[in-house]
């Protein structure tokens, strides 16, 4: 089939890249050019915001499949509808397990869980492109596709519930000089975390299956842990045997750090288990093979194989610190009331 891939080059999108093109699919990426492309793919460079150098790259090609990994609104996908209507097979527009209702009603999240999330901004704009779609299926015909992933990780990417996203290495940078690493909660809320490798096994699954259109699916891994377990895995592929790890109550980060309110109370602070049945349903081989523990051993292997790859992001480290800091403040005086009460 031939597949245009809008991105193509992120943690999730590469792997979906590197799948397409093992399993014989003709593959075009778009994106700006900035990043290499793995071999057998073809490129399109444009910058999707430019509208004139997107019409000037898509031109009037066809595709079977369109999978768009940039797409964050409701306005993105409308164009992308005006663009690609009665020329694509399909079009999958990649949302996120975010958008569905927080806070949690429910720890099992299926599909039809309701899509509600007044914490986070970037959840509430996936929440309009995915009905704009939808719309447009009800109306036209055109053959949508959502997909929302979770939490998702590959070999480049070190992801947990705080930590900086842009440079990921700086949890294990604390790990390992034995500093304190925030854990949202007890650690005993439950998730997800998805290997990018299996989440590429569903998504290209759906290429070509036309009884897709009009529907949406998350694909995440059915291993379940807590945080206290996600982090403890993290230490032990760092090779820390006895990591300084704090557990501090969301509400008390996100009021030291109100930034962080949708990626933490709007997302990972509450206990999350996906039922991937109706993936499964649709793509029946579809089983996810890559245990966090594994995945993660592998990811610290990159970063160790470079040092110029464990970079720290100073500014989220200094701000943990002023949060640690902060609760132990409040900690050493909770414990001075007890003392008082406990002397009367």
């Amino acid at each position: 089939m031939r597949v245009l891939i809008i991105g193509g080059t992120g943690i999730i999108s590469t792997a979906c890249t590197g799948l397409a093109v093992s399993l014989g699919h003709d593959v075009t990426v778009l994106n700006r050019g900035q990043r290499p492309l793995p071999p057998g793919v073809r490129s399109l460079v444009a910058d999707v915001h430019d509208e004139t150098a997107m019409a000037s790259a898509v031109a009037d090609r066809t595709w079977d499949v369109v999978a768009n990994f940039l797409a964050f609104s409701g306005e993105d996908v409308a164009r992308d509808i005006a663009r690609f209507r009665g020329r694509i097979g399909q079009y999958f527009f990649i949302s996120s397990a975010s958008a569905y209702q927080r806070p949690v009603r429910h720890y099992l999240i299926t599909e039809s869980t309701p899509l509600a999330n007044p914490l986070w901004d970037y959840s509430r704009a996936k929440i309009a492109a995915e009905e704009t779609l939808l719309r447009a299926h009800r109306e036209f015909g055109f053959p949508g596709v959502t997909i929302r992933p979770s939490l998702t990780f590959g070999d480049t990417q070190i992801t947990l519930a705080v930590n900086s996203w842009t440079k990921s290495y700086t949890a294990v940078h604390r790990m390992r000089q034995g500093r304190p690493v925030i854990i949202p909660g007890d650690g005993t809320s439950l998730w997800t975390i998805t290997h990018n490798t299996d989440f590429a096994k569903g998504l290209v699954g759906l290429f070509g299956n036309v009884q897709a259109a009009g529907h949406a699916f998350h694909i995440t891994s059915d291993e379940v842990m807590s945080w206290d377990q996600y982090y403890a895995a993290v230490a032990h592929a760092a090779g820390v045997a006895q990591p300084n790890f704090v557990h501090i109550a969301s509400d008390f980060i996100t009021t030291c750090a109100p930034e962080m309110t949708g990626s933490l109370q709007g997302d990972k602070s509450t206990s999350v288990v996906l039922d991937n049945t109706k993936i499964k349903r649709f793509v029946p081989g579809f089983v996810c093979t890559v245990p966090f523990a594994a995945g993660i051993a592998r990811t610290m292997a990159w970063f160790d194989a470079d040092p110029a790859r464990r970079q720290v992001d100073e500014t989220a480290d200094a701000l943990y610190d002023r949060i640690i800091a902060a609760y132990e403040t409040g900690l050493a005086a909770a414990r001075r009331v007890a003392q008082d009460r406990a002397g009367h």
